[in-house]
């Protein structure tokens, strides 16, 4: 198992833009110096909490921090922007990070982003959809481009000028294109599956109970299937809360306390899907009814805390639950005691992932498994392939 960085960043509302904005790129080099594999950052513009407002801006702020970590969007929200700012911005990102570049892609689940860009009452999955075809259509295709949607049209035929490089959009530096991801969330997500298709892998989201998490991985058998993929377990990557600190009582008190900053992070996160109807996403059956999803026991099912030998135990008994994957992500939460919080990084990295590397090995025929009864209606999520 390897060992990745995910930050949708929800900070407290008082906090200084500017120092929550320094902690999360120092978490991020502070990723690369442990010898994390990925780092991925969300975006969102219309949230005090969550403020990272453009994903693609963090991590250009990092080309030069950082050395080996690859580098992810953690999710452009491609309904949002216009395809050619898009497919040009992350042409360049790729060029800047020399390769380093993963390109996470998604719907986008805020709604007051959607209203703020005047697609709330749109089919945001078919904008994505005609969105990802065009940037991958610009990356393809040589100039002047001929390229027409519903929402998006693409051409410099009046305009082109070859011969001194005008009207000619900008390909990235890895051939054909940087790896995708999406982000997946909706239990049984009918995306996951589409996206394996398109051969393209899937996040699991770090607010998901179990249950869905195991889900996913056969819809990323079903699309694999579909193509002929290999549907290989090191292509998932699972987002997972965790805090490590050396005494017991300092981690429960920093990760479940009234003033934790993962206590802070899942009561907004609990607030937001209550309000937008997907509360269901906290529930670990599909017969619990809204009454019974209480904020302790989400923080309980959902973060991993306590000593290196702990989580090592802990996150050993997740793949257990939820199936072998290649990269787990520490997602990253708001440094209330930066001290603890970057010890907790480095304890991850230097006890806790060897630690799991020399237990024994995970049994792979359990990822072929479907997934049990437990249902619900892919259909009903905003975005089948993120929320």
């Amino acid at each position: 198992m390897q060992l990745g960085f995910f930050t949708m960043p929800i900070h407290p509302l008082d906090k200084d833009w500017r120092k929550s904005l320094r902690e999360d790129r120092e978490a991020f080099v502070l990723a690369d110096e442990l010898g994390f594999v990925e780092g991925y950052c969300g975006e969102h513009v219309t949230d005090k909490a969550e403020n990272i407002t453009s994903c693609a801006i963090f991590l250009a702020t990092l080309v030069e921090a950082t050395k080996r970590i690859k580098l992810g969007t953690g999710t452009v929200n491609i309904p949002n922007s216009h395809p050619v700012a898009i497919a040009s911005q992350l042409a360049m990102l790729d060029h800047l990070l020399d390769g380093r570049f993963i390109f996470g892609i998604s719907p986008g689940g805020l709604l007051s982003d959607a209203e703020v860009f005047g697609n709330i009452d749109a089919d945001r999955n078919k904008m994505f959809l005609e969105g990802i075809d065009h940037i991958l259509k610009i990356w393809s295709l040589e100039a002047p481009y001929d390229i027409c949607g519903k929402y998006w049209n693409v051409s410099t035929a009046r305009t082109l000028f070859a011969g001194i490089g005008q009207g000619i959009l900008p390909k990235p530096l890895q051939y054909p294109h940087p790896p995708i991801v999406v982000a997946a969330v909706a239990p049984f997500s009918k995306g996951v599956t589409e996206a394996a298709a398109r051969g393209w892998d899937p996040i699991s989201a770090n607010f998901l109970m179990p249950a869905w998490v195991k889900s996913h991985w056969p819809k990323y058998i079903e699309g694999c299937d579909r193509v002929g993929r290999p549907a290989d377990p090191a292509n998932w990557r699972v987002a997972k809360s965790v805090f490590v600190a050396t005494d017991r009582n300092v981690a429960r008190e920093y990760a479940t306390s009234n003033n934790s900053p993962y206590r802070f992070y899942y009561s907004q996160m609990f607030e937001k899907l209550k309000k937008n109807g997907r509360i269901e996403l906290f529930k670990s059956r599909s017969d619990m009814s809204d009454d019974e999803v209480s904020l302790d026991a989400i923080i309980e099912n959902l973060v991993i805390y306590g000593t290196p030998d702990e989580v090592a135990d802990k996150i050993d008994a997740f793949r257990e639950e939820v199936g072998v994957f290649g990269t787990m992500l520490y997602a990253g939460h708001d440094w209330l005691d930066p001290e603890l919080a970057r010890r907790s990084m480095i304890l991850m990295a230097e006890k806790v992932q060897p630690k799991i590397e020399l237990s024994k090995q995970k049994s792979l025929p359990q990822q072929g498994h479907r997934a049990s009864a437990l249902m619900f209606d892919s259909d009903r999520m905003i975005a089948p392939l993120n929320k």
